[in-house]
């Protein structure tokens, strides 16, 4: 029993520390300078779109529920029914695992990583942050996420990912968050 305070306190620190190295590596990448002839190609060829077709839509059908667990120190409790109708207060640094929710852009999330979340978030009053990677919630999305000490879970939906995978079938893509 005496163990649990001590594994709490190497937890918080691991969390804590882990985050400030992912939050640094952000920040010398966004001071790396432009590579010159690296343009994004806006407008992918369509044999790129046929490549990556089965992926995109494995992942949109993933960007449709958001069902994380964590595991960190915090207290925290927040409500989306979109962006308009949404409350957040607490402060969490966790672990997590489970679904990540809407990819938001182009990128591939993984179902494990770092999280930390912070302040106060009333409607479009949003005076939050966070460290490492953020949860990253859509403007459409409705979910419920709570933190009780040491334990806690993140659930959501978004409608709008329920269109964009239908869409995406067809190759349009309204989110624009494919490959």
């Amino acid at each position: 029993m005496r163990r649990l305070p001590v594994l709490a306190a190497l937890l918080f620190i691991l969390t804590g520390a882990l985050g400030c190295a992912q939050q640094q590596v952000q920040q010398v990448q966004t001071m790396a300078p432009p590579q010159q002839g690296a343009a994004e190609d806006p407008d992918p060829s369509l044999g790129h779109e046929l490549l990556l077709y089965v992926p995109n839509r494995v992942l949109d059908v993933f960007d449709i529920v958001r069902l994380r667990v964590r595991g960190g120190p915090g207290l925290a409790v927040g409500v989306r029914a979109t962006r308009l109708a949404s409350l957040y207060v607490g402060s969490y640094a966790s672990i997590y695992a489970g679904l990540p929710g809407p990819r938001l852009r182009p990128t591939v999330k993984l179902p494990v990583g770092l999280e930390s979340y912070s302040g106060v978030d009333v409607s479009l009053a949003d005076a939050t942050i966070s460290g490492g990677i953020g949860p990253d919630y859509s403007f459409t999305e409705f979910g419920v996420s709570i933190q009780l000490l040491l334990i806690g879970v993140d659930v959501g939906l978004d409608p709008w990912e329920v269109v964009d995978f239908a869409t995406g079938l067809v190759l349009i893509d309204l989110r624009g968050d494919d490959l």
